[in-house]
């Protein structure tokens, strides 16, 4: 038997809490960037930022899918 901290659910809960933070990250360095000349960048770091936020929202989901039913 797997111990739970270890589970496969609270493995990719860590890696979408990980993924927040990141998001979290790179928003503050984006606006730092726009607010300091470099618009081009800014464009490509919101554009990253738009993919992590959609893969967020699917993640999210699986997560709460698998704890309800972790044989899936």
């Amino acid at each position: 038997m797997h111990s739970p901290e270890y589970s496969l659910p609270d493995v990719l809960e860590r890696i979408y809490e990980n993924q927040l933070a990141l998001e979290a990250a790179i928003m503050e360095l984006s606006m730092w960037t726009a607010n300091h000349g470099g618009p081009h960048v800014d464009e490509n770091v919101r554009g990253a930022l738009e993919t992590i936020g959609e893969n967020a929202g699917h993640i999210k989901q699986g997560l709460a899918r698998l704890k309800q039913n972790p044989s899936v």
